[in-house]
């Protein structure tokens, strides 16, 4: 996923001075950055990789930041998405994780807030390369299973890919059974951010899983929330 070792990130922006500035940092970061202007020149962009990270806008001319998200989902589960975006509104945060994004940052942002997430991100491939101790192949409940080395889940919905936050989201549920693993401990295991971030895309996640997973949703039998601490799996 890197040319000459550097991570390479592809850059969805359409404001011109914000995606000079955007290529620019992370240029200086020690990351090979490439530049698309709307979301059909994404797309196109996408066959050119392979890519470490999709930083991406979700308005955007052409095609929407919703719809670039949902083709490379189809296609590349593995890439981790983050979104730019100016809406702050909750429906749209949880729209965009929906389609497929691994986290957002609401505009304006600080710059090391984004390079910080940008790290997080990358760091972890290590981890998620490793297998949890129950080996590559999970069952649990009735239906639902997880191939931890092929990505791919079955639940009672129907079989699906997980992207690589779902992926982790589970792994560490998965290892950490019977315990409750703490919020803070899952975003800096999954995400890699310190204990001091607060965001809400962990649940949002969560909730997501459990459309996959549970055969009612609305009363979870495997992912369980202890109030106050984090999640538990139950399997």
């Amino acid at each position: 996923m890197t040319t000459a070792g550097k991570p390479r990130i592809l850059v969805v922006e359409d404001e011109k001075h914000l995606a000079e500035g955007l290529v620019y940092n992370l240029r200086l970061e020690g990351y090979e950055p490439v530049l698309a202007r709307d979301g059909r020149e994404a797309l196109d962009l996408l066959l050119e990789g392979p890519w470490s990270l999709i930083l991406l806008d979700l308005m955007l001319p052409q095609v929407d930041g919703f719809e670039v998200a949902r083709r490379v989902r189809q296609d590349e589960p593995r890439i981790p998405i983050l979104m730019l975006t100016a809406k702050a509104s909750e429906e749209d945060r949880v729209r965009g994780l929906e389609c497929g994004a691994d986290d957002y940052l609401t505009k304006p942002f600080h710059l090391r807030e984004l390079l910080l997430r940008i790290q997080g991100i990358l760091k972890r491939s290590s981890w998620y390369r490793t297998l949890p101790g129950h080996g590559s192949f999970y069952r649990f409940g009735k239906d639902c299973w997880i191939d931890f080395r092929g990505r791919r889940s079955g639940g009672p919905r129907g079989e699906r890919p997980l992207t690589e936050k779902e992926f982790g989201v589970m792994k560490a549920l998965v290892e950490s059974q019977p315990e409750t693993v703490p919020r803070e401990e899952m975003l800096e295991k999954v995400w890699g951010y310190s204990s001091d971030v607060e965001t809400r895309t962990l649940d949002n996640f969560v909730r997501r899983l459990r459309n996959h997973f549970e055969p009612d949703p609305a009363k979870p039998s495997h992912i369980l929330s202890v109030r106050g601490l984090g999640y538990r799996f139950v399997p």
